[in-house]
C-alpha cells in the first residue's frame, strides 16, 4: 500500500587477485579463475546492487590503474575476491589509498580436496584463503583495515552468501548516507538533556547535513495544500489504519472527522515540506502559542510522520536527531527503525513495554495500525489523531545513539523478542519485550551504558550488522548481550 520515494541502492566494485606467474606454468588456469569470478559477479547482482567489476588485478602496475578507476567510480563497498594465492602488491596500493570499506572473499570452488587424486593445479585453484593473512597484514602496517573477511564455498554455500548479502545490505546504508539531509526544526523538548546534539559533530561523523528549519514554512505550506491533495490523503489514512471505539483510557476517544482532516491535509503538507528542502529526515518539536495555528499543525504531524517513515523518510518529535539517524540506519538496512522507549515492566510475565508516542513504520506493525483521537497529548501541547499499533512479533533489535564524555558519539545495541499480548490501548504504540538472561537484567545492562532515553527499534536480530556500519564510520559502539 505504501512504497518507498527511493529504492535503496548501492555501487559496489568487485576485483580478484592473482599470481601471474601461475599463467605461463599452468595453461588455462587464468581463464578457469575468471569462470570463477564471474560466478562471483553474479552473486553479487543478485543483490540488487549496481556492480562495477574492475577484472582480475595481478600486478602492481594494474593495482595502480585499478585504484584510479575505483575512485572515478565513486564507489560504496569494494569487494576483493581471493581467486588463488596473490602476492600483496597487488593489493598494497589499493588499500592504503582507498576511503571505502573493503571485504575480502575467499570462496573455494570445492568443498574439498580429494587428496588421493589432487594435483598443484587443483590446489591453486582453491587456493583463495592463502594470501588471506598476507593482505590482512599489509593493510594493518599500512594503518589501514580490511573491514571482513567472507570464507566458504563458491556455491551452495548459505553462510557465504549471507555474508555477501549484509555487506551489500551495509553499502546501501553508506550510499544513502553520502549527502543525507536530516533536518531540525524548532528546539529541544525542555530539561531534556539527552536530547541535545551538535550538528557539526553529527556531520563530521556521518557526512550528512542538517539544514536548521522553519515552523513558519511548514504552515506556509500547509496554507497552499489544495483540497483534492488532502482529500487524497484523508483516503489513504483510512486505508492504511483502523479507527475501533475507544476502551479504557478516558484520554482516547474514536478518531474525530475533524482529526482526520487536520491529520490529512499536515500529511501532504509534510510530504511537500520533505520535496522542498530535499529531506532524507526530520527531527523536531515545538509548543506554539495555546490554539494557536502553529500549535495545531505541529500536534497533527504524528500521522504523516507515519506515512513518511514507511516511505522510507525517518520523522520522530522531541527534536531527536540522533534516534532519527538511527531509524535510518534500520530503515536502510529494511528492518524497520521505529522511534522508540521503555514503558513499563511487567515483573509477573518478565517483559517490558516497548514504544512511544508519535510516529512510527507501519511497514513493520502486526496487523493494521490503530488510529484513536487524544484528548491531551501526554507531556506535550496539544491533542488529535495518534497512531497505535503492536509490533511484528519476533526477534527485535535496538540501536540508541548517544554521546559519551566529551561529545564523543556511541552506538548501544541491544537484541530481544517481541511477543503477542495485549497492549494498553492508549493511542501509543507499544510492543511487549522479552530480553536475556531476564528482562531486569538485561535493562540495567543497557540503561548503564548511557543511552539516550530514545532509540530505534526494528524487526529482525541485525546487532552485528550494525556493529559493523560502526566499525565502518569508526564510532564506538557496545552490544548488550544476555
Amino acid at each position: 500500500m505504501i512504497g518507498r520515494k527511493k529504492k535503496r541502492a548501492a555501487k559496489v566494485g568487485i576485483f580478484g587477485v592473482a599470481h601471474p606467474v601461475y599463467w605461463g606454468q599452468f595453461p588455462g588456469l587464468k581463464e578457469k579463475l575468471g569462470e570463477y569470478h564471474r560466478i562471483f559477479q553474479t552473486m553479487v547482482q543478485e543483490q540488487e546492487v549496481l556492480l562495477v567489476d574492475l577484472g582480475i588485478v595481478d600486478t602492481s602496475q594494474l593495482s595502480y590503474l585499478t585504484l584510479e578507476i575505483i575512485r572515478s567510480e565513486s564507489l560504496d563497498l569494494v569487494f576483493c575476491n581471493m581467486l588463488t594465492y596473490a602476492t600483496s602488491s597487488v593489493f598494497a596500493p589499493i588499500i592504503r589509498d582507498l576511503e571505502v570499506p573493503v571485504v575480502l572473499t575467499a570462496l573455494q570452488p570445492l568443498r574439498r580436496l580429494d587428496c588421493a587424486s589432487a594435483s598443484t593445479r587443483q590446489q591453486l585453484e582453491n587456493d583463495n584463503i592463502c594470501s588471506v593473512p598476507e593482505f590482512t597484514c599489509t593493510a594493518i602496517r599500512m594503518g589501514k583495515k580490511v573491514q571482513d573477511v567472507i570464507i566458504g564455498v563458491l556455491e551452495g554455500d548459505p553462510q557465504a552468501e549471507a555474508g555477501i548479502r549484509e555487506w551489500c545490505e551495509i553499502a546501501k546504508v553508506l550510499h544513502d548516507l553520502k549527502g543525507a539531509r536530516f533536518g531540525l526544526m524548532g528546539h529541544v523538548l525542555e530539561a531534556m538533556y539527552d536530547m541535545h546534539a551538535d550538528p557539526a559533530e553529527l556531520s563530521s561523523v556521518f557526512g550528512i547535513h542538517i539544514p536548521l528549519l522553519e515552523i513558519d514554512d511548514v504552515c506556509r505550506i500547509f496554507q497552499e495544500v489544495p483540497q483534492e491533495e488532502a482529500e487524497g490523503k484523508r483516503s489513504l489514512i483510512l486505508e492504511c489504519f483502523d479507527t475501533p471505539d475507544p476502551v479504557s483510557d478516558p484520554l482516547t476517544r474514536k478518531l474525530t472527522e475533524e482529526d482526520l482532516q487536520q491529520a490529512a491535509r499536515t500529511a501532504a503538507a509534510l510530504d511537500r515540506f520533505v520535496e522542498e528542502y530535499d529531506l532524507t529526515g526530520l527531527a523536531y518539536y515545538y509548543n506554539g502559542q495555546p490554539l494557536s495555528e502553529t500549535q495545531r499543525i505541529v500536534s497533527s504531524f504524528i500521522v504523516g510522520n507515519s506515512l513518511l517513515n514507511a516511505q522510507g523518510i525517518p520523522m520522530c518529535g522531541e527534536f531527536d536527531i540522533k534516534t532519527c539517524i538511527a531509524m535510518f540506519l534500520m530503515d536502510r538496512l529494511d528492518m524497520g527503525g521505529s522511534f522508540a522507549e521503555f514503558h513499563p515492566f511487567d515483573f509477573e510475565e518478565d517483559y517490558i513495554m516497548v514504544g512511544h508516542d508519535g510516529p512510527h513504520h507501519i511497514a513493520i506493525a502486526e496487523g493494521k495500525p490503530v488510529l484513536r483521537s487524544l484528548k491531551q497529548y501526554h507531556g506535550k501541547p496539544g491533542s488529535g489523531a495518534s497512531v497505535e499499533f503492536k509490533l511484528k512479533e519476533g526477534p527485535i533489535t535496538m540501536l540508541g545513539i548517544t554521546q559519551g564524555y566529551g561529545g564523543k558519539i556511541r552506538f548501544v545495541i541491544g537484541e530481544g523478542f517481541s511477543r503477542k499480548g495485549p497492549i494498553p490501548p492508549t493511542g501509543n504504540t507499544n510492543t511487549r519485550g522479552f530480553f536475556e538472561p531476564t528482562t531486569r537484567e538485561f535493562i540495567k545492562k543497557w540503561v548503564m551504558e548511557g543511552p539516550t532515553h530514545h532509540y530505534a527499534l526494528g524487526i529482525g536480530h541485525r546487532g552485528e550488522t550494525i556493529a559493523k556500519i560502526a566499525e565502518v564510520l569508526n564510532i564506538e559502539y557496545k552490544i548488550i548481550r544476555g
